[in-house]
């Protein structure tokens, strides 16, 4: 009879998978938890160690490494001398190896997973079985996906088996799996710092001196930054599953780094919170009662500028937002889920992109790309580790790293715009100087040369609001003032706190001009440029 052998640690679909490989006359051959899983199911399993003759030993670190697993696997069907091997040594057959790989990645993204807990995670066998089946391919099929499931049992019912373009395909994804896999591995470890007590898996002091990526082309892109600049979107290294499109057009280059853009920002609060975005700089952004409330109000902070643009929000879209984000032209949204009725309702609007986070498809991915951004120059790759705002996610104004540098001490209400201005500024073009209130954004001077061009550019921003538009919000800066002349155009705007930095050679000539004017100002000690 045929032969399958599964040993997984996602379980998902497995039992109905291996239940419809019994159905069509394949013997289950099993280890460990996957064998476990089956018995419980009332499936006939056949242990390993009763193929091997040996007990699965060392905690399940030996259990698949052996002659008559691994021969099974690599008999070559059309070799008469390789037939004859295993008849000789009484190696039977594998038709059929169902294997992904101990969850490296997930121990990898926990911080609280210990050094030696992360070493176990380190599967031998099971990158060792799928090598093998894949090499194999002509002759045994190598299923590492459960989302390939379906069509593996598809294929065994077509009269002639399985296609050779099926087999192929699932060798390369076998391939890649276990190539993602090493890399997960190498790069994590990359990162770990050996220390006289042992491993510190805390925060490397530097990036490995190696890094090797396995990226894999998800679907070609309308264009690049221009029509004429073809471009791709692939994944791997690790990271976030990205998008998944629930309606629309499809997504060119910019686009994506607006949705980018937007979901950060988005992802900064815990409250109901709304952004547009515009060229990955926020038009407005703001918090709300609802998720309706904080899109009108982040939209209405700049409604000329938001015209066409990307939409982030933390809640499900119900019908209000989706009415609300429909009454005016935005190119794509984004946000955790969308409700039915919402979805009929934007709709209406067929060019709309709509996206959701993507489902985790289960494959290995590679260390925590979460932790990691990357930029092509000429001639080489930038690598750094990614900005995180730790400091607005903490207590304002308890935080022990924020000092007020001035006489005067920020009021309640301005210690909350101060914070939500904050967590703003981080994620706008460098240089940059915006104004908020306590919920919502007023003006933003992004991209300047200079600070004071970007005050100067809010100002012009703010026009809207009127001539006293500015009066009673707050400033942040992403780097500290250089002269004293950036701070002084923030007074003369209006607003009456300021936070920054800090740690300029001419802080004190700042500060004093912040008392001279009369405002409170907060020096946080960690610049937030992005280039």
């Amino acid at each position: 009879m045929p032969r399958a052998l599964l040993s997984v640690s996602d379980k998902s679909g497995l039992v109905d998978f291996a239940r419809a490989l019994a159905e069509r006359g394949i013997d289950l051959v099993s280890t460990g938890g996957t064998a476990r899983a089956l018995r419980e199911a009332g499936l006939a399993v056949i242990g390993i160690s009763d193929v091997t003759g040996f007990p699965e030993m060392m905690d399940g670190r030996v259990k698949t490494l052996h002659p008559l697993v691994h021969g099974g696997i690599l008999a070559r069907r059309d070799r008469a001398d390789d037939l004859a091997s295993a008849a000789a040594h009484d190696i039977t057959l594998i038709d059929l190896v169902v294997v992904n790989l101990y969850p490296f990645v997930r121990a990898a993204s926990d911080p609280d997973t210990p050094f030696d807990g992360l070493v176990e995670e380190i599967d031998i066998g099971g990158p060792s079985l799928v090598r093998a089946a894949a090499k194999n391919f002509k002759d045994v099929l190598v299923v590492v996906s459960p989302s390939d499931y379906a069509a593996v049992i598809e294929q065994l019912d077509r009269s002639e088996g399985p296609t050779r373009d099926f087999r192929f395909s699932l060798a390369r994804a076998a391939f890649h799996h276990t190539g993602r896999y090493d890399t997960a591995i190498a790069a994590t470890l990359g990162t770990v710092t050996v220390t006289p007590d042992g491993f510190d898996r805390g925060t490397p002091a530097r990036l490995p001196d190696m890094l090797s990526m396995t990226l894999r082309k998800v679907r070609d892109l309308r264009y690049g930054e221009n029509p004429h600049q073809p471009a791709a979107l692939y994944q791997g290294f690790g990271t976030h599953p990205g998008f998944t499109a629930l309606q629309g057009k499809a997504l060119s280059y910019t686009n994506l780094l607006d949705l980018d853009a937007a979901a950060r920002i988005a992802a900064e609060f815990q409250e109901a919170a709304a952004v547009v975005i515009k060229h990955t700089n926020p038009c407005g952004a703001a918090t709300g009662r609802d998720p309706a409330d904080a899109y009108v109000r982040a939209r209405e902070a700049d409604a000329v500028a938001a015209f066409g643009g990307i939409v982030g929000l933390n809640r499900p879209i119900d019908t209000e937002t989706a009415r609300a984000i429909v009454s005016t032209f935005i190119e794509a949204v984004t946000a955790p889920s969308v409700e039915a009725d919402a979805l009929a309702i934007l709709a209406t609007k067929v060019n709309l992109r709509v996206m959701v986070p993507a489902a985790d498809d289960g494959r290995a991915g590679g260390n925590s790309a979460e932790d990691l951004e990357m930029r092509s120059i000429v001639g080489g790759v930038l690598v750094q580790a990614r900005d995180v705002v730790r400091e607005a996610h903490d207590a304002w104004p308890g935080d022990a790293d924020l000092r007020v540098v001035t006489k005067r001490q920020p009021t309640p209400d301005e210690w909350q715009a101060l914070r939500f201005a904050w967590r703003i500024c981080a994620h706008i073009k460098s240089n940059t100087v915006m104004f908020a209130s306590a919920d919502r954004t007023l003006a933003v001077g992004a991209g300047q040369m200079s600070r004071v061009d970007a005050v100067q550019v809010a100002r012009m921003k703010a026009e809207s609001l009127g001539p006293n538009g500015l009066a009673g919000s707050v400033a942040a800066s992403d780097a500290f003032f250089p002269f004293r002349d950036g701070l002084d155009a923030v007074a003369a705007a209006g607003a009456t706190a300021v936070v920054q930095p800090g740690g300029s050679v001419r802080d004190g000539e700042v500060i004093e001009a912040a008392d001279t004017q009369g405002l409170a100002m907060v020096f946080t000690g960690r610049r937030h440029f992005r280039h």
